[in-house]
């Protein structure tokens, strides 16, 4: 029996970085959505654990040790199983590719072997519970802080990364400052995409200068998105590279990138629908 799980793209609409623990991990206040877009990880029985990468993003995975489809099998246990994975999101581009391969690899662990994944992931990575969930989620603390997140009205996007990786912690390194105010206490119902842009338009990436001072192609993305015709908000997802836009509706979503990728054919360039599982 084979059990293919669909891996989302995280995106982080808003990141506020409120303050740093003792133990050195950064504690955050951000509101998460996922995109229609993602990988797909498929898993059956095997003889010893093995993962086959294919895909258009194939290349630049990670083996090893260090792939975190690999880490997650071992988190559970398991040493006889078949992964594969159809790779279609970049990797270190802040949009949780990585992370959602290991979030759907126990996902598709505990369907084929029966067993439950266990309460406590984070080991995995701070966005595992999040991308566990795969709806809209209100994340904070260092990731275990989630919060259902309702009233959000369709979402059209455009998802952009220049094809350059940017190294988490040397965003966090260069962070001017790592005690900012968080997003208000209460997220509201938003009656449409343009009162939801409005929202967040008050809120921010505080990661959004620090990336761009690692890999300044960032500002060079947010510039091209800020320039598409009827988009409402701009900003970086995560630690970078990826930045998105939000657009009115799915006409302009799709203008949008494909005037984008005829620019920048170079370029990882996706129009998509935000939200969850209730896509």
């Amino acid at each position: 029996m084979a059990i293919r799980v669909f891996a989302p793209a995280k995106v982080n609409l808003t990141l506020h970085v409120t303050g740093q623990r003792a133990d050195g991990y950064h504690l955050l206040d951000s509101l998460v959505v996922f995109a229609d877009v993602g990988d797909v990880v498929t898993a059956v029985d095997g003889a010893g654990l093995t993962l086959d990468v294919t895909g258009p993003e194939a290349g630049d995975v990670p083996s090893g040790e260090s792939n975190s489809i690999l880490q997650a099998a071992r988190f559970l246990g398991v040493d006889d199983v078949a992964f594969s994975l159809e790779k279609h999101l970049p990797t270190a581009a802040g949009i949780g590719g990585g992370t959602a391969d290991a979030s759907a690899t126990l996902q598709a662990v505990a369907q084929l072997r029966g067993v439950d994944i266990p309460a406590d992931v984070l080991p995995l990575g701070a966005d595992v519970p999040v991308c566990l969930r795969g709806c809209a989620t209100r994340m904070s603390g260092i990731g275990e802080e989630l919060a259902d997140v309702d009233g959000l009205p369709d979402i059209w996007a455009v998802l952009v990364n220049p094809r350059v990786g940017v190294s988490t912690p040397e965003v966090f390194k260069r962070l001017q400052s790592k005690d900012n105010r968080p997003m208000p206490d209460e997220i509201p119902a938003f009656e449409t995409v343009r009162d939801l842009a409005g929202w967040l338009a008050e809120q921010r990436n505080d990661l959004e200068a620090a990336a761009i001072e690692v890999q300044p192609k960032v500002a060079e993305v947010l510039s091209v998105l800020q320039q598409a015709v009827g988009q409402l908000l701009t900003r970086m997802s995560g630690s970078g590279a990826t930045c998105f836009a939000i657009f009115s509706d799915e006409k302009s979503a799709k203008g949008a990138a494909q005037e984008i990728s005829t620019q920048h054919p170079d370029w990882w360039v996706r129009n998509t629908r935000l939200g969850g599982k209730n896509l």
